[in-house]
């Protein structure tokens, strides 16, 4: 059951060209273009391109993916009734849960697959074992830690076009002020504020981190831990605060 849903659930997010075109087509195509304008540049660390960007990028396929076909299709089917038709239906509300983890996870580390490989073939990035495993593992806690938050703040919404502006304008704003489009602390001051209370910034520079082998427990990768935390901790009392009021 649970496979025939998830080949369903797959087949259903091939076909929406809303969610193809911002998660899977633009972080690669975008990811190549700055790197024909920043591909010589070095950044903290001593990191040159594609060691900065390449899990920048598979970051930003996640959040795109996570915020739109998991949490933006919670609202869509919350507000034309298909979650009730759902309840109605022989398939558990679990697995169909389930299935939508799943689906997310998959498209997700396909993106993951996808820009390494590119930067492997066009930027020379290097392969190593270990750190691309230990790597992996950390991008899957960052894809559970961002389910949470994404299905607690869509869990707010009560309309489909709100979610919508919602998803568009978020989408933006993570991917400016997450240190995408350019290090945040070469940014205005106002986005570096932003930044600091961006759970995706935090992500962004822990991933980096553990991608390089450079991560340490210092002050700053705490912080940004007990930030993360902090996050996942608040959209699992809010997720069970709005399943109550809702039953």
């Amino acid at each position: 059951m649970l496979v025939n849903q998830l080949k369903y659930d797959l087949i259903m997010f091939s076909r929406e060209l809303f969610y193809l075109v911002f998660t899977i087509i633009v972080p690669p195509v975008t990811y190549l273009f700055m790197g024909e304008l920043f591909g010589d540049s070095m950044y903290a660390g001593g990191l040159n391109y594609a060691e900065t960007y390449t899990p920048s990028f598979i970051l930003l396929i996640t959040f795109g993916v996570v915020f739109f076909a998991f949490g933006f299709d919670q609202v869509m089917n919350r507000t034309t009734g298909v979650e009730k038709r759902i309840s109605l239906s022989p398939v558990p509300k679990k697995i169909l849960l389930l299935s939508n983890i799943l689906k997310s996870i998959i498209i997700t580390s396909f993106g993951y697959f996808l820009v390494f490989f590119i930067g492997m073939i066009v930027y020379d990035l290097s392969f190593e074992l270990l750190t691309f495993l230990a790597s992996f593992g950390f991008f899957i806690l960052l894809n559970a830690a961002l389910l949470i938050i994404s299905s607690a703040i869509y869990s707010l919404f009560t309309s489909m076009n709100a979610a919508l502006v919602f998803s568009i304008v978020i989408f933006q704003v993570g991917m400016i002020s997450g240190g995408y489009a350019m290090p945040v602390d070469m940014m205005p001051k106002f986005v570096q504020t932003i930044a600091n209370f961006n759970p995706l910034y935090h992500m962004n520079q822990l991933f980096i981190a553990v991608w390089n082998s450079q991560f340490t427990l210092d002050n700053e990768s705490l912080l940004s831990i007990g930030y993360i935390l902090g996050c996942v901790v608040i959209s699992l009392l809010l997720l069970r605060f709005v399943n109550k009021m809702r039953n």
